[in-house]
């Protein structure tokens, strides 16, 4: 029969030990890249939505000012209209109207023009 060594089985305890610590320092390692992971992937979402908000606000931003009404534009007040003119606008709107048909118009206007 076989006398068992008291070193024998400190040294398989030792053993033992070792394996499980390793193997809980490798399960730990191992949760901390996990969670190292899904941090980045959060930071990586949030980050990504950020932009995206941003983007929006811009896009927002160009939509109102496309939109937005152009400066109003004041017209230069009417220049005075001479007599010359008024007589023509005044055949014109005779012309226009058929009162006057095309040969008295042509004629009329050259008298006007010609000073008459």
């Amino acid at each position: 029969m076989m006398r068992r060594r008291p070193g024998r089985a400190i040294a398989r305890a030792a053993v033992g030990t070792a394996v499980i610590a390793g193997t809980a320092g490798a399960v730990h390692h191992h949760q901390e890249q996990r969670y190292a992971r899904q941090d980045q992937a959060a930071y990586e979402q949030q980050a990504t939505q950020q932009q995206l908000a941003d983007q929006q606000a811009q896009l927002d931003q160009m939509q109102q000012q496309q939109y937005a009404p152009p400066p109003q534009q004041y017209a230069p007040p009417p220049a005075a209209e001479s007599p010359m003119m008024a007589q023509l606008n005044q055949l014109a709107q005779l012309h226009t109207s058929g009162i006057l048909s095309d040969e008295e118009f042509a004629a009329a206007k050259q008298k006007v023009l010609a000073g008459g």
